[in-house]
């Protein structure tokens, strides 16, 4: 996948190399000073992961080790520019999958190695928000920002595109997860979330009630394994009370659907609204996968608007795991925050930052 190419402002010198590997997709980049993006490419694993209804890491650091090459070569070659071309290099080496961040921060050494540029490590969780920086073309700090996607779920108290505190995060799946194990069971294919939204469109949301788990609960943690697990007692019944579900007609998949996308999203604008209260942030970034949906896009767009809030979301493309969002890594170098080449890898995700 390609992203649209924005007009390139700065000088032909200042270009950043960006490399994301964090999961299931090999990407490569070149942003120049302006935040202009001259080429981003991403390598999707999708069908290698399909018939597992999820990312199967090793399946993932393989395929990584195949496409890292052919992507950066690709990545430079629409820009226009060859690695003597480049200022530096950034690239995400927290949080991941432990092999996947590997291959990405081996490909990162070895450039830099070899042509005497900075290595510039950067946060996966904090480049899908600076994503919303870049659609924004402005400062949109300090804000609150969120990242929900298939391993991420968390809220953030963002005071600026490198300083940001945990606010809240998921106690089990995370939301993206959530749609691909619901899909997995209204058997409609994976990635879950489009797959969801598309049958969802069908639907009825009021349907069939839903919990909305931890949202009478104080605090802005989420969690939504309760939810997939009400879901699955919809489809094959409660065990142990020998009632037959209902027969699950193409009618009640779709109301099915609408009624877990509708939950998902009520939890996630209701925490947004706590946080926003919370901190007092006029600004409210939303990043991950997940972002892409339209009708949780609508509902944040309702709660922003309620709470005279600027509401800034990344385009599609720069929702998903993409390398173009490895921009931040300017912010990095001009802050200091370059690594030696011993530098390692931090997979999973802390709880508290």
């Amino acid at each position: 996948m390609t992203t649209t190419v924005q007009p390139a402002t700065a000088e032909p010198d200042q270009l950043l190399l960006a490399i994301e590997s964090s999961c299931d997709e090999t990407a490569a980049a070149v942003i120049d000073r302006s935040l202009a993006i001259r080429s981003n490419i991403v390598a999707s694993q999708v069908e290698l992961h399909a018939e597992f209804g999820g990312v199967v890491p090793e399946i993932a650091s393989r395929a990584h080790l195949s496409n890292i090459l052919p992507v950066l070569e690709r990545a430079l070659a629409e820009a226009g520019v060859t690695l003597q071309d480049i200022t530096a290099v950034a690239v995400v080496t927290q949080p991941g999958l432990v092999g996947s961040l590997l291959v990405g921060l081996t490909a990162a050494k070895a450039i830099c190695l070899a042509h005497d540029v900075p290595l510039v490590p950067v946060h996966h969780i904090e480049a899908h928000l600076y994503a919303c920086r870049m659609f924004a073309g402005r400062d949109v700090y300090p804000a609150v920002g969120l990242v929900v996607s298939g391993g991420h779920t968390s809220l953030y108290d963002c005071r600026g595109p490198i300083d940001s505190e945990l606010l809240g995060s998921t106690i089990d799946d995370a939301a993206g997860e959530a749609f691909d194990k619901v899909a997995q069971l209204l058997e409609l294919g994976y990635p879950g979330g489009p797959h969801i939204e598309r049958t969802a469109r069908a639907g009825d949301a009021d349907a069939i009630r839903l919990p909305r788990p931890l949202l009478s609960e104080p605090g802005l943690d989420f969690s939504f394994s309760g939810l997939k697990t009400a879901v699955r007692y919809q489809v094959h019944g409660v065990p142990g009370t020998g009632r037959t579900p209902p027969e699950m007609t193409d009618n009640r998949t779709a109301n099915l659907a609408a009624s877990f996308q509708a939950a998902v999203i009520d939890c996630l604008v209701q925490r947004c609204r706590r946080a926003l209260n919370q901190t007092g942030h006029s600004q409210l970034l939303v990043g991950g996968g997940v972002a892409a949906n339209q009708s949780l896009r609508i509902a944040l767009a309702e709660l922003c608007e309620q709470e005279h809030v600027d509401l800034w979301v990344a385009p599609p493309e720069l929702c998903t795991d993409n390398a173009a969002m490895g921009a931040l890594g300017w912010e990095r170098l001009d802050a200091g925050h370059t690594a030696d080449l011993d530098v390692d890898v931090t997979p999973g995700l802390l709880r508290r930052r």
